[in-house]
């Protein structure tokens, strides 16, 4: 299965007894709005907000990183409680398009679970027509997936800081211009504006204007650009759409890895990290 499939893959393999289609959609940062309780026929939640994120406190500032990833056990056991099996594809998808999909996938990749976005999620499957059913809590059937981590899929702090220092990885920043530079203030109360010294900015949807990714050799150019022919270290608000960057990278075979703190915890009053642009 490819890493991105469209709408057209999936509606001929809709209810394959071994493909799991889940939806990863998210309240956009600092909104309120509820989650669509419809969406593709079968979908399984994948609460990011939730169940499918880190809740802990490490250095007594708070909660780190806001949707920092499970540890491989907590994330079997989670898995395991929506109905994945050992052998089963997943397809991810979410009600923005390309937003929170990437995240899902980059996620369930990391655990050794072949998986794919769905390419434009929600709004490209109702514009071709297709039909829409509850979003369920799970499969239905009990779980058995087996989590195999793969370590480099996420950095922290202090790894991104060394490639700052020493160039030898780019960072690129999937967040908007405006809280690139700092021009607009971040919508988490403790966290500064701006960004990390030698980070480049690269919006997310800069990749994939209007939910959909670029083709290959457009998103190859784009990442050229930001990043030469280095490494790359996604960074965004909260490690979210980091991974549209490196869902892109990964499409044309390039090496990265997601900063899984991002901003929240590299920006936030108190962490001592500098930061450029701050207001």
């Amino acid at each position: 299965m490819r890493d991105l499939v469209d709408v057209d893959w999936l509606a001929e393999r809709l209810g394959e007894p071994a493909l799991v289609v889940v939806d990863a959609s998210m309240a956009p940062p600092g909104t309120d709005e509820p989650l669509p309780t419809e969406g593709i026929p079968g979908a399984v939640r994948f609460d990011i907000d939730g169940r499918f994120s880190r809740r802990d406190e490490r250095d007594g500032l708070g909660p780190v990183g806001v949707h920092d990833a499970l540890a491989p056990a907590d994330l079997e056991r989670e898995l395991r409680a929506i109905g994945i099996r050992e052998g089963d594809r997943v397809v991810a998808y979410d009600a923005a398009g390309m937003f929170s999909s990437a995240r899902a996938w980059w996620m369930l990749r990391a655990a050794g679970i072949e998986a794919a976005v769905l390419d434009g999620g929600l709004p490209a499957w109702v514009g071709a027509g297709h039909p829409l059913a509850p979003v369920a809590e799970s499969t239905g059937r009990p779980g058995d997936v087996r989590v195999g981590w793969d370590a480099s899929a996420f950095v922290d702090a202090d790894v991104t800081a060394a490639a700052l220092g020493s160039g030898d990885a780019a960072v690129l920043d999937a967040r908007s211009p405006a809280r690139f530079t700092g021009a607009e203030p971040d919508p988490r109360a403790d966290v500064r504006a701006g960004h990390m010294p030698g980070a480049r900015s690269l919006h997310y949807a800069q990749l994939a204007p209007g939910g959909r990714m670029l083709p290959p050799e457009q998103l190859a150019v784009r990442l050229a650009d930001a990043a030469g022919e280095r490494p790359i270290i996604a960074s965004c608000g909260s490690g979210v759409t980091a991974a549209v960057v490196a869902l892109a990278a990964t499409l044309v075979g390039r090496e990265a890895a997601v900063y899984d703190g991002s901003w929240a915890e590299w920006g936030r009053v108190g962490s001592g990290r500098p930061v450029v642009g701050s207001a």
